[in-house]
């Protein structure tokens, strides 16, 4: 028991001077910055030279508006598509 009871205080004692050491250490140098006038964490964020470049968006695919008549024509054929169905898409795609 002895044994480990020393071994337990060398520990405490070691882990006590390396903090010490440590804090000495971490003061120290906060006290040089300060007399240098910054800090490492104060440091100014670069200025951008000139903002980046603005995409413009992709132009939206030009729509065939005869290709969807005729397929809307198509449907109303095949009898999927009702006669006022049919006269309102094709208001739609002609913008009416």
């Amino acid at each position: 028991m002895p044994g480990l009871l020393r071994g337990v205080a060398r520990t405490a004692v070691i882990a006590g001077t390396a903090t010490a050491v440590s804090n000495r250490v971490s003061r120290r140098q906060a006290e040089r910055w300060q007399q240098q006038g910054r800090y490492p964490y104060d440091q100014p964020e670069p200025a951008y030279q000139e903002p980046p470049p603005q995409y413009e968006p992709p132009p939206e695919p030009q729509v065939d508006m005869v290709q969807q008549l005729k397929d809307l024509a198509d449907l109303k054929d095949q009898g999927i598509l009702t006669e006022e169905e049919f006269a309102a898409q094709k208001a739609r795609i002609l913008g009416r």
